[in-house]
């Protein structure tokens, strides 16, 4: 993750360096005067999870998460505070799907040591956008948030766990988010591509009804961790 966003810093520096020196005239020269503005974002995701053991578990544990690719939708609500600092709403919607193998658990049958855990959360972030002043036609920023999430998919209602075959995680999640992105201004409107971290607060692990569970008796702590591309329309 941490080269990924490296690249993305790189890249982004020099598309601006390189815009910074060539455009010289400004479009939407205007734009950033309202006091509130809407917009809309696509975005691509790769979260998986984080995962803590027990320290009292009597054999290692040992999970193995694998990601995929998800997509990410929604709108922007931005209410400017300062000519540097804005305050934005981006309810969504983010879908996924994880893959875990629990290793510890012994013997061939994928039907025991696999669960495949999918994922549609509504997703809404409060997030504090800080800019630095406009260079002509792009304006570099961070930010940072935190989100409710709610997952459509938990089943942590669900009577049925592990030992009949379905992993449960919590409904109502807490995330924090942290970014770095670029404004460029377009004729017609704003596009602002950011690359984002999101890291879970509490735990999302639903524990299995019977005691001892080879799935989630070992789990401490188990948590959303992910990186995603955010790409808005404004």
């Amino acid at each position: 993750m941490l080269k990924k966003f490296l690249v993305f810093v790189f890249l982004l520096g020099s598309i601006g360096s390189s815009i910074g020196q060539v455009e010289k005239v400004l479009n939407l020269p205007n734009f950033d005067k309202p006091t509130f503005h809407y917009g809309f974002y696509l975005g691509l995701n790769s979260n998986g999870y984080k995962v803590a053991y027990k320290p009292s578990t009597i054999s290692t544990p040992e999970i193995e998460v694998q990601s995929s690719v998800g997509f990410n939708v929604g709108l922007i609500g931005d209410l400017r505070l300062h000519n540097n600092l804005n305050l934005r709403f981006e309810p969504g919607l983010m879908s996924n799907t994880k893959t875990l193998t629990f290793k510890h658990i012994g013997g061939t049958n994928e039907n025991i040591r696999t669960r495949e855990v999918s994922a549609t959360f509504l997703h809404l972030p409060v997030v504090l956008k800080v800019s630095t002043n406009r260079i002509n036609n792009f304006r570099p920023y961070v930010l940072g948030g935190v989100s409710y999430d709610y997952n459509f998919s938990s089943n942590e209602n669900n009577s049925d766990d592990n030992f009949a075959g379905k992993f449960r995680t919590t409904t109502h999640n807490f995330m924090y988010e942290i970014g770095i992105g670029v404004d460029f201004y377009l004729n017609y409107f704003k596009f602002s591509p950011s690359i984002r971290g999101v890291f879970a607060i509490n735990n999302e692990v639903r524990y299995d009804n019977t005691s001892p569970s080879q799935w989630t008796d070992p789990i401490d702590f188990m948590g959303t961790r992910g990186v995603f591309l955010h790409l808005a329309f404004e």
